[in-house]
């Protein structure tokens, strides 16, 4: 009873640890990897085991800004079962990415797209333990293309993060309920220039929307949205990102 009685305060009590085969991912990739649950000092039941992949959004309110876990997929691994003290279990898992999950490898100091994989155990006798691994999530070769395009424009990357919302295009629209935001800037002498992009995966195909806003204009801003083929070439890429470089 001592024994319980201490596992319930997490002391002694089963312990998970969830490894990757790789931190390190393509947009469109599948995440995989093996759950380590290893017995405590009791016999204890796992009601399940739960994975949550998740990103950080942000939010604007009359009260300021604030951060919020935000869901992008949950599995459940098992049915409930018994562990033995210090007994060790393995569960291999696999999941394709969401695919609007940030890309959150970019060359820019102030990076706030996050991604990871959070593991929990629905446990009798205990705190529920939670393992959380963060994740690197490299952009497609397209998408990565209109970037550099924009780069090599005289833009500079400023800044990422993820903000809550959906996104409409010509032809596309978001589902998850939040977006990755890249955000772009170049100084001029007569202002500057903002292109804020956002990018959807489907199928075998990338769908963009930009929104350019010019300091001195006195329009409002503008908004651009095309679709690109996953092996879409330079020649491809230029063509759909000009018209948000030269309004």
């Amino acid at each position: 009873m001592f024994d319980k009685l201490k596992a319930s305060l997490g002391f002694g009590a089963a312990k998970v640890d969830t490894v990757l085969d790789n931190i390190a991912l393509t947009q469109g990739d599948e995440l995989t990897g093996t759950i380590y649950v290893k017995g405590g000092d009791v016999e204890q039941t796992i009601a399940a085991i739960s994975l949550s992949f998740n990103t950080e959004v942000k939010e604007e309110s009359d009260s300021g800004v604030s951060y919020q876990t935000f869901p992008l997929g949950e599995m459940v691994l098992t049915d409930s079962f018994n562990i033995q003290p210090g007994e060790e279990q393995q569960i291999p898992f696999s999941w394709p990415l969401h695919a609007e999950t940030p890309v959150t490898v970019l060359n820019t100091q102030n990076n706030q797209s996050r991604f990871w994989v959070e593991t929990q155990l629905d446990i009798e006798f205990a705190v529920d333990p939670s393992d959380r691994d963060f994740i690197e999530i490299h952009p497609l070769p397209v998408v990565a293309g209109v970037i550099h395009a924009i780069e090599q424009s005289g833009f500079e990357l400023v800044k990422s993060d993820v903000e809550k919302g959906f996104l409409q295009g010509s032809n596309f629209s978001s589902q998850s309920g939040c977006y990755q935001e890249i955000e772009f800037l170049k100084q001029g002498f007569l202002g500057s220039k903002e292109i804020e992009l956002s990018f959807v995966l489907e199928n075998e195909q990338v769908h963009c929307l930009g929104e350019v806003d010019k300091s001195l204009s006195l329009r409002d801003d503008q908004y651009f949205s095309f679709t690109l083929p996953m092996d879409a070439s330079d020649t491809d890429i230029h063509e759909a990102v000009e018209p948000m470089l030269t309004v």
